[in-house]
């Protein structure tokens, strides 16, 4: 290897290593405690958190504190949950970052009564992901659905229904068809888990039931969501 080569390899590395680092510091980080909001002591809890409007980005931790980075100057839904305690959801903006590139916010849980779940009770499954177009479930999703899978085998007697929905653009045949596809794929997926297909119906409504008539990239994504509905407990 000549000098020069070396030279000017030396200095792509360097300018790399410079680029890198710049990235790095320039992320902003959320951080926070999980609380009882009675006695302030630690709550271990579950910690979903996913990027907005999108969801491309998300994740999911179980402890009593959460860290995370926020990609892309992008705002971040936060849902924690924990056994006893009511759901808390936040949304957290980078905006408000510290001098430290940190948004601050610790979570303090209220003391819920555990109920058991109530026939005609609806979920929205909002972690389940897939790709544009397609049904095939997302790795990403896994962790939502474990804990649809949990919750059967903690309810021996329970049956639910599968509801898939699309936004309402384009072919209104094709959207039908994607979203029976898609809740069956959900449907596959808890029954490879060891729950009886007997316990798991499905129905597809295509793009009929939006939850906003908004023409946004923001309303589409929510209007393309999987429901779960307890039926049986």
């Amino acid at each position: 290897m000549s000098r020069k080569f070396f030279k000017l390899f030396s200095l792509v590395l360097l300018i790399s290593a410079s680029a890198f680092c710049q990235t790095t510091d320039s992320l902003i980080y959320a951080e926070g405690k999980i609380l009882n909001a009675e006695t302030k002591e630690p709550v271990n809890a579950r910690v979903t958190y996913q990027s907005l409007p999108y969801g491309n980005k998300l994740g999911t931790l179980t402890n009593s504190s959460y860290s995370f980075p926020m990609f892309d100057n992008e705002k971040y839904s936060i849902t924690v949950e924990a056994q006893g305690f009511t759901t808390a959801k936040y949304m957290l903006d980078p905006a408000t970052a510290d001098g430290n590139r940190k948004v601050i916010k610790d979570i303090e849980l209220v003391v819920g009564e555990i109920k058991k779940h109530e026939v005609g009770h609806v979920m929205r499954l909002d972690n389940v992901i897939f790709p544009v177009g397609r049904a095939r479930i997302s790795e990403e999703s896994f962790a939502e659905l474990d804990v649809v899978v949990d919750m059967m085998k903690e309810n021996k007697t329970m049956i639910i229904q599968l509801e898939g929905h699309t936004d309402y653009q384009g072919n209104a045949r094709d959207n039908l068809k994607l979203s029976k596809e898609r809740v069956e794929s959900v449907r596959h997926y808890i029954t490879s888990k060891g729950i009886a297909k007997s316990r798991v119906k499905t129905k597809a409504f295509g793009g009929t039931m939006p939850l906003s008539r908004d023409n946004t990239p923001e309303a589409h994504r929510l209007n393309r969501r999987v429901e779960l509905r307890i039926l049986q407990n």
